[in-house]
């Protein structure tokens, strides 16, 4: 009998199709680009948010993400703006973006920085991230609501949303009080 590779292939097909899809991480940008577009000529002052229970819970309650916020990546800007960068869990995986909050405490611009997923990085479209832009906490920043989804790309959408509002809620609760030059 002669030994033929085609005998094998319908148990490599099969084997093969078990095997997991990993997807890779997509920088879209980095934090000092983030921060140049959207606060183009600005001096960038770091400033660390330490948040109380209380505070966190609030956070909590108006937008539903769970993931803790860190309070190491806030920069207030040299027109009393605010450059803020957290993380939302996409899927599986986390999705890092960057908002800029003008002086008067509407969204200037959003910036998806990191992308894990294999797919949802749609919210990376300019299209859709200016629905954010001139938003304040009193704007419901709601999927369905006054944020648009994408079609295919219905969590990574959501959880983003509930990210910009948990930082709005955390800029009326912390910063907008604060008048540091």
């Amino acid at each position: 009998m002669r030994w033929s590779p085609a005998i094998f292939l319908p148990l490599a097909v099969t084997s093969l199709s078990h095997v997991s899809v990993h997807a890779e991480a997509k920088i879209f940008t980095s934090i000092e680009q983030a921060q140049k577009r959207i606060f183009p000529g600005q001096t960038l002052k770091k400033t660390a948010v330490i948040l109380t229970e209380a505070q966190t819970e609030k956070m909590r309650a108006a937008s539903s993400v769970r993931h803790p916020f860190r309070g190491d990546r806030v920069w207030q800007t040299s027109d009393n703006g605010w450059f803020i960068v957290d993380e939302v869990l996409g899927k599986h995986e986390m999705i890092v973006y960057a908002m800029g909050i003008s002086a008067d405490g509407t969204i200037k611009e959003i910036e998806i920085l990191e992308y894990h997923e294999s797919y949802g990085y749609q919210v990376d479209q300019e299209s859709w991230r200016q629905q954010f832009v001139g938003k304040n906490s009193t704007n419901a920043i709601k999927l369905g609501t006054d944020i648009k989804n994408i079609s295919g790309a219905t969590l990574s959408c959501k959880h983003v949303t509930d990210g910009v509002k948990r930082i709005m809620v955390m800029h009326d609760m912390i910063l907008r009080p604060l008048h540091v030059k």
